[in-house]
């Protein structure tokens, strides 16, 4: 008797032991996605206030016409790789954004009338706010996915896996080595002889 108690504990532990790692995994397999639809949140919002900045100052820069295609390309691109769900072709789409958008803003520092234009300052603001707001999303959606993936890797709970059907997730990751470059910084201070 006491042996067949012994026994329902033991299995019981173990049901209940598979039932949690399950339910954990499927949490975590949420977290993940929910994670990648804020990313996807900040960038339609990114694209959206791009296209409302590219209107307003294509009227002022006719001349700058190549920097606004580009611009608009590469936001194409972006909102195009965004509909593919694939983490690198939206990582590698909105790098490129960036740099377009860049080189707009360079441009935009060129013309001080339209730098002072209220409508423009409110869009570049909302765009750094923005920007912000998007590496914010995609730390966290690299924090949630390697917490995802894991737990996936750990013993015991890689023996669930496969009934959870959890697969790793992949990490948003920089594809420019030279975004990943170390910033070269000289703070040589170099004395200035005194006359």
């Amino acid at each position: 008797m006491l042996g067949t108690i012994f026994l329902l504990v033991i299995v019981g532990g173990a049901v209940l032991w598979v039932v949690g790692a399950y339910n954990g995994l499927i949490a975590l397999k949420n977290q993940v996605a929910n994670a990648f639809k804020q990313i996807d949140v900040q960038l339609l919002r990114r694209h959206d206030l791009i296209t409302n900045l590219v209107e307003t100052v294509k009227g002022a820069m006719q001349f700058e016409r190549d920097t606004l295609e580009a611009v608009i390309s590469a936001r194409n691109q972006a909102v195009k790789a965004q509909g593919s769900g694939s983490v690198p072709a939206m990582a590698a789409a909105e790098q490129m954004l960036t740099g377009a958008l860049g080189r707009l803003f360079a441009v935009v520092e060129a013309y001080p009338e339209l730098k002072a234009t209220a409508n423009v300052a409110q869009l570049q603001e909302e765009l750094v706010s923005t920007e912000n707001r998007v590496a914010f999303a995609r730390q966290h959606y690299n924090d949630v996915t390697t917490q995802y993936n894991t737990r996936q890797a750990q013993f015991p709970t890689n023996l669930v896996t496969g009934l959870a059907n959890a697969t790793p997730a992949e990490l948003w990751e920089l594809e420019d080595t030279a975004k990943r470059a170390l910033p070269k910084v000289d703070l040589g201070l170099r004395a200035t002889p005194r006359a």
